[in-house]
């Protein structure tokens, strides 16, 4: 099959380029760079530096295409509340664009790399996707916005759309700035350098933590699934973990002794996140394979940058 993958050249986009070329399928990628290293993606991947609202651009890459992984977006939540301008162009009006691209094309598949951060705060835990919705930050406002464009004009030009809301995806790859990192990125690296883990909150509010690996089946197998037409479905680990576990999970892996530090003035963000993925097991057969120990010990194995 032929794919165009949004955002390619990212975390979870160079995992899955790769994946769906290893597979033997056409795959190409459109990223800006900005935040992603076209130089990890395979030499049989076909990598174009472009702007997900180049539309023009986009209609050069679409003849011939079977499905669209659409990954391309900003994902930084401390970020968007500073540019909620930037989220609205890049998430919002970089899906509109896209969209527009694939009904002038009729590519018959659109899936979206969606985020668990729209859930909010719920009073029922795991998240499942019949739950309201209460988007606490810009990114998730962003999100909600992109499923609501992607499915609504898919239905509109006869294009199927999957929308998969993805939790806390982690593993080698993925990349540590200096501002804003993702948090198992983050404490590995400091954990493994003699730095300091620096927890915001108490360290109680917990997270569903989900391994790259698990994320790109999930996203693989969207691609030609039958009945998951106009689907929102959760991808996660199922497993809810503390910040302070996962603390101590790193230290375990590690065996390092970094000085802990917690921050009580600033937020951890919703108090609680977990998944529901009944439905990913019975739409996509999905269960994820790797637990959180066994993922943060591959991640050190697979990852030379965190060790620098």
């Amino acid at each position: 099959m032929r794919y165009l993958v949004t955002g390619g050249a990212g975390f979870l986009g160079t995992a899955l380029s790769n994946r769906l070329a290893r597979q033997g399928h056409e795959v190409l990628v459109i990223d800006d760079a900005s935040a992603g290293d076209p130089s990890q993606l395979l030499p049989e991947v076909q990598f174009v530096r472009g702007d997900i609202n180049d539309k023009a651009l986009l209609w050069t890459l679409l003849p011939g295409v079977d499905c669209v992984f659409h990954l391309a977006a900003k994902v930084s939540v401390p970020e968007s509340q500073l540019y909620p301008r930037d989220y609205d162009t890049v998430n919002v009006g970089g899906t509109v664009t896209l969209m527009e691209a694939i009904r002038d094309m009729k590519v018959r598949r659109v899936v979206l790399a969606s985020s668990g951060a729209i859930y909010g705060e719920q009073d029922v835990i795991p998240f499942k996707e019949s739950s309201e919705v209460h988007p606490l930050s810009v990114y998730a406002v962003s999100k909600l916005a992109a499923e609501y464009y992607v499915r609504t004009i898919a239905a509109q030009c006869g294009v199927e759309a999957v929308c998969l809301r993805i939790f806390n995806a982690y593993g080698p790859g993925q990349r540590v700035p200096n501002a804003h990192p993702p948090v198992i990125a983050n404490f590995l690296k400091h954990a493994l350098t003699n730095g300091s883990i620096v927890v915001h909150g108490d360290g109680s509010q917990t997270r569903d933590y989900v391994y790259v690996d698990d994320v790109v089946n999930a996203l693989v197998t969207s691609a030609t699934a039958k009945g998951i037409d106009q689907e929102i479905i959760n991808v996660g680990s199922g497993v809810e973990t503390s910040v302070k576990e996962l603390v101590r999970l790193i230290v375990q892996v590690t065996e390092t002794k970094p000085e802990e530090i917690y921050n009580p003035h600033k937020s951890g963000g919703v108090s609680r996140m977990a998944a529901d993925i009944s439905k990913a097991y019975a739409k996509l057969n999905y269960l994820p394979l790797i637990p959180l120990e066994t993922g943060l010990r591959l991640t050190i194995e697979r990852d030379p940058q965190l060790r620098k």
